[in-house]
């Protein structure tokens, strides 16, 4: 047997001091992105192997609600909706497009804007 030093990985204090270490190294900012980063990639992978879309599974990491049809698909008919407005009222042809087209395509010419 070899004597010396000998890492108890069950001491609380080598736990500490791991910890200590990461966020020495990493910065106190960085480890819930991490930790998010690892749990998305946990969900995603869990999904994957369940055969989920990966549409669908954006939308449940998201939280958005799954529709029944594709985003792609859907039009917006709403006219009293302020992104809807607000796009009329820029000029941006609306009829055929989505939501996310839709403020893309806003968000493109208000940022053209913006920069003349």
């Amino acid at each position: 047997m070899r004597e010396g030093f000998q890492l108890a990985w069950d001491d609380p204090v080598v736990w500490i001091l791991i910890v200590a270490i990461v966020v020495f190294l990493f910065g106190s900012n960085k480890i819930p992105e991490f930790a998010r980063a690892i749990g998305r990639a946990r969900k995603e992978l869990e999904m994957g192997f369940r055969g989920i879309p990966p549409g669908i599974t954006q939308n449940i990491m998201d939280g958005s609600p799954v529709q029944d049809t594709p985003s792609s698909v859907s039009t917006v008919s709403s006219a009293s909706d302020p992104l809807i407005q607000a796009a009329q009222n820029e000029g941006i042809d609306i009829q055929g497009k989505t939501r996310d087209q839709i403020a893309t395509e806003l968000a493109w010419k208000l940022n053209k804007k913006t920069i003349q």
